[in-house]
């Protein structure tokens, strides 16, 4: 199932996440943000479970803004699993 997640707080506007049925990810798109970086981010959640990310990238701060593209992915993993 495909999700699309509006960050906050962060230089991305949208992340688009593509989850199995097994909760396992199989693919995520950042749109801005550091371009680079964000799609480095993505191939290394590609196959992982939505706990194993969480656990990862959960409170990552960026510029001491509280938050970052990381930590806003985890976010949306969060709402995609009360979804499951």
């Amino acid at each position: 199932m495909t999700y699309t997640y509006k960050p906050v707080g962060v230089c991305s506007q949208q992340i688009v996440i593509d989850v199995n049925d097994d909760e396992t990810i199989n693919n995520v798109q950042f749109t801005g943000g550091c371009h680079g970086n964000l799609q480095g981010i993505a191939a290394l959640v590609k196959g992982k479970t939505l706990d194993e990310v969480i656990s990862a990238l959960k409170g990552i701060d960026c510029r001491m803004r509280g938050t970052s593209c990381p930590d806003q992915l985890a976010k949306a993993l969060e709402q995609i699993k009360e979804e499951f």
